[in-house]
């Protein structure tokens, strides 16, 4: 996991301007620091790298005879396509490097072949090109200055040092300077109704396999992977897969890292789960004061000041700076509740399934400037990879392929199997119920601020803040979050310009 920028065509006399939005970018990958500039070629590239595969010889840019890459995040089928395209030919052990030699093969879609997170940006003497996983798991960003272009890893790069239209390179995007963009990947829309006769048991055991598959595809590292383990069913699930491929690959058990308030729900279930897949558990409980003291460092990393957003990224920032103490990457459970219905607003689809498939394509979509925004920037201001294995391109087409039925379900609120009189990711409980108590299993949701106690301990962080005694309104709290964010950047409207907001373009409320 790493951070970069890329500047095309843009002066910069004596390097003072890509050194700056480098030195911006650190914390993204503390482990090396490198700025190439190819003679006879317009362009200067900086890397800050986190050393996850290739750790000894994956510096970056990597350049191959007039080609040169940057990029960020990890190419999980990258042994495969080492032996396709020729071993010989590699001058590294780093993932990021069959990108280029993709590129260089010649193929139309050569990029459709990558199997991962990632962003990048490549050149020639006379071309650069950049592109985006399919999800948007990964950031990057494009402006312009003058006739020239830049990129970068994060917003914060280009703050205040004159770089005009300041756009995300949209998930699944391909931007080429010899021919404009194109969407090279495109969510599969979801299925809604069961077909009549529709074997239950055996979609729940192929969704099963395939997650499994997933996880053990997504730990692949030459350093080791925990798990965040917040107690629910996604973090839960993953770790509990997690911990069955380290033990049987004959290596320690899995770390896993949770967070809350003394005595929250959270920490809670997260030390049963903990103790029932014999994970190698740690924990912090963070206080009002902690949120206050590090309110403004979250809203600057997380680039946002929409009020769900920076609630949800504050625990996430604490379960990173324990993970970061004991590891470099990390699984989590982000998408599951996209794939599978677990918002309590998707309760509302329970009688329309097709509207709810519709709604869960849309809001796998819309995720790359909301909870990957969040999870990304928490984890990277702590140096830490994080890693999303329900977010695997394979998983997500069989999950699409699931009628939207199975996954927000009607049932007997006495049964079993149910959450309530509709249960969200009804389907995924099913498949991963042997994996965990079943309390757990079927465990009423609640959302990471939530459960983790920050909610309550955010009003007196606030209010320490703000001063005064009483509630603090939510309209006070977000002009607090745009008053912070001004506070810490040159430019504040740019950076507000980009943020996503959790409720936006959502079909139904």
């Amino acid at each position: 996991m790493c951070g970069f920028v890329c500047l095309w065509k843009v002066e910069d006399a004596g390097g003072s301007l890509i050194e700056t939005m480098l030195s911006r970018l650190g914390h993204r990958g503390p482990d090396a620091t490198q700025v190439a500039r190819p003679a006879g070629v317009p362009l200067a590239m900086g890397h800050c790298r986190l050393a996850i595969i290739g750790a000894e010889d994956g510096i970056q840019p990597i350049a191959v005879d007039s080609e040169i890459l940057v990029a960020n995040g990890e190419i999980y089928n990258h042994g495969d396509l080492r032996a396709i395209l020729d071993p010989d030919i590699f001058q590294t052990t780093s993932d990021s490097e069959t990108i280029l030699h993709l590129f260089r093969s010649g193929a139309q879609r050569w990029i459709n072949r990558l199997d991962g997170m990632f962003a990048f940006v490549l050149a020639t003497p006379d071309r650069i090109v950049a592109a985006r996983d399919p999800l948007g798991i990964k950031p990057l960003y494009m402006a312009r200055r003058g006739e020239g272009l830049a990129f970068a890893s994060e917003l914060k790069a280009f703050d205040g040092l004159g770089f005009d239209d300041i756009t995300a390179l949209p998930p699944g995007g391909l931007f080429d300077s010899s021919n404009g963009s194109r969407q090279w990947y495109r969510v599969p829309s979801g299925a809604a109704a069961a077909e009549p006769g529709l074997d239950i048991e055996a979609v729940a055991g192929e969704l099963r396999l395939t997650l499994e598959e997933a996880v053990a595809k997504w730990m692949v590292a030459d350093v080791e992977v925990g798990s965040f383990l917040s107690g629910g069913l996604d973090s839960s699930v993953i770790a509990a897969i997690a911990q069955k491929v380290r033990l049987a690959a004959g290596q320690t058990p899995l770390k896993t890292f949770a967070v809350g308030t003394a005595g929250s729900s959270d920490l809670q279930a997260a030390r049963r789960v903990a103790d029932h897949i014999g994970s190698d558990h740690h924990e912090y409980s963070f206080s009002a004061r902690d949120i206050a003291e590090n309110l403004s460092h979250v809203i600057y990393h997380l680039e946002s000041a929409d009020a769900d957003l920076v609630r949800s990224a504050v625990p996430t920032l604490f379960a990173a700076r324990l993970a970061r103490g004991h590891v470099k990457a990390v699984l989590t459970g982000e998408g599951a509740d996209e794939l599978f219905a677990g918002y309590a607003y998707h309760h509302a689809y329970a009688e329309d399934p097709r509207a709810l498939a519709d709604e869960l394509t849309r809001s796998l979509g819309a995720m790359h400037n909301i909870n990957l925004q969040r999870v990304d920037r928490m984890t990277m201001a702590e140096s830490l990879e994080a890693r999303t294995p329900f977010l695997d391109q394979e998983l997500i087409a069989f999950a699409q392929s699931i009628p939207a039925a199975l996954k927000l379900r009607c049932t007997d609120p006495n049964a079993l199997e149910s959450t309530g009189p509709t249960t969200e990711k009804w389907l995924l409980r099913k498949a991963c119920a042997d994996l965990l108590p079943a309390d757990l299993v079927w465990r009423k949701k609640a959302q990471f601020d939530e459960g983790s106690g920050t909610v309550d301990a955010l009003q007196q962080a606030l209010r320490l803040i703000i001063g005064g005694e009483g509630k603090i309104t939510r309209l006070r709290e977000e002009a607090l979050y745009r008053e912070i964010l001004r506070e810490r950047f040159e430019d504040p409207e740019m950076i507000l310009s980009q943020a996503g907001q959790w409720n936006a373009n959502r079909v139904a409320a």
